[in-house]
């Protein structure tokens, strides 16, 4: 979940947050060292919050906007995708073979848009899914059993390719193992592109 991402961005407040922020600190200055019950001062912060006019709330929701500027600034440099581009697909691995549904979806995709030419993406979608649900199990079959030899001939071609990865250093144990001269065939493009920078 989002709370372990080391280096995400703290989320954006609300006017309404920056509101009980100064309550709470006016709070603490009034009575020092007095612990404060939630509920009752949420309720009296909600109270005094409906209460206000709002010109009162103008600086908090300043305040909000302030931070959604902060927010969005670092939410632009932050990306999460990229510690795991290291394990970005090799384009040499084997791809994943597709599912019963979605070898149904490509015979029948073609169909549909040819007797819907107006339909957009998400609608063929849908009609695709409608139309598998009301298959009956032995109507699915063929597509079942199409994928399930797909998936046997894929396990069997990735324990090859990661046969074969294992045997020149190269993509499974790349993660963990710091960089290499000797697998620079098996490197990310991005480290080429590094070595052109330096």
């Amino acid at each position: 979940m989002a709370k372990g991402e080391p280096g995400k961005p703290k989320g954006k407040s609300s006017a309404y947050a920056y509101f009980v922020k100064t309550c709470r600190e006016e709070h603490n200055k009034k009575n020092p060292g007095v612990t404060v019950n939630f509920s009752e001062f949420s309720k009296k912060c909600s109270e005094r919050w409906k209460t206000m006019s709002p010109k009162e709330k103008t600086k908090f929701e300043d305040l909000a906007k302030q931070d959604k500027v902060r927010y969005d600034q670092e939410m632009m440099s932050y990306n999460p995708g990229k510690k795991s581009r290291k394990q970005m697909k090799d384009p040499n691995a084997p791809r994943r073979p597709q599912s019963g549904f979605f070898l149904f979806c490509a015979e029948q995709r073609p169909n549909i848009k040819a007797q819907n030419p107006s339909l957009g993406i998400g609608d063929v979608a849908k009609r695709l899914g409608e139309m598998w649900n009301n298959l009956s199990d032995s109507e699915k079959q063929p597509f079942q059993s199409k994928a399930n030899k797909l998936k046997d001939k894929y396990q069997k071609d990735m324990a090859d390719y990661k046969g074969k990865a294992k045997g020149s250093g190269g993509a499974s144990s790349a993660k963990s193992k710091p960089k290499d001269d000797d697998d620079e065939d098996e490197d990310d493009e991005e480290e080429d592109e590094e070595d052109e920078d330096d």
